[in-house]
């Protein structure tokens, strides 16, 4: 008996690590499904985040008009990349929402000034309150809102230059 408990633990490694092995051979899935696609957004109303741009609230999006919601902070890197194509799409005529995520006054205006601001309206999310009830798990994320306020699609990430297609297509999807 004494034996077997001897190889009762070797034999839990190999199993665990057979588990492991077969699972780094399956393919990944790198598309989240989000709950919120096709939900309407959460009643809220946010504080301007820069003294230069109006707050958020709800009836800012469902004025029949479609938008991006564009999540960000100030402290976040990949949201330094995705300010080039922010301003590209705001050329195009996209209406863009932006809601500042746990983020001070000045360095809001500080990133702003210095990345380009493509925003129409900036909330300020300080305790991540709407980051969290739609569906969002981290900054930059982006999501396609129809004029009624319902969430079209979802773009975890920041946006490439090879995302802008795809977003103008959901937008124009969700204006018809």
């Amino acid at each position: 008996m004494k034996r077997l408990m001897l190889w009762v633990p070797l034999a839990l490694f190999f199993g665990f690590a057979g588990l492991a092995a077969y699972q780094l051979t399956q393919p990944k899935d790198e598309f989240i499904e989000s709950a919120m696609v096709g939900q309407p957004m959460p009643q809220f109303d946010l504080r301007p985040a820069s003294p230069d741009r109006p707050g958020v609230a709800l009836a800012d999006l469902q004025d029949g008009k479609p938008k991006l919601l564009n999540i960000w902070a100030s402290w976040c890197v990949p949201c330094i990349a995705e300010a080039p194509q922010l301003e590209a799409l705001r050329e195009q005529g996209v209406e863009i929402v932006g809601v500042a995520i746990r983020d001070k006054p000045e360095d809001v205006a500080k990133f702003l000034e210095r990345y380009g601001n493509p925003y129409t309206r900036i909330g300020a999310d300080d305790l991540s309150e709407i980051q969290l009830a739609i569906g969002s798990s981290g900054v930059p994320e982006t999501f396609v809102i129809d004029g009624n306020g319902i969430i079209q699609h979802q773009h975890l990430g920041d946006i490439r230059a090879e995302h802008i297609p795809m977003l103008l297509q959901k937008l124009q999807e969700a204006g018809s």
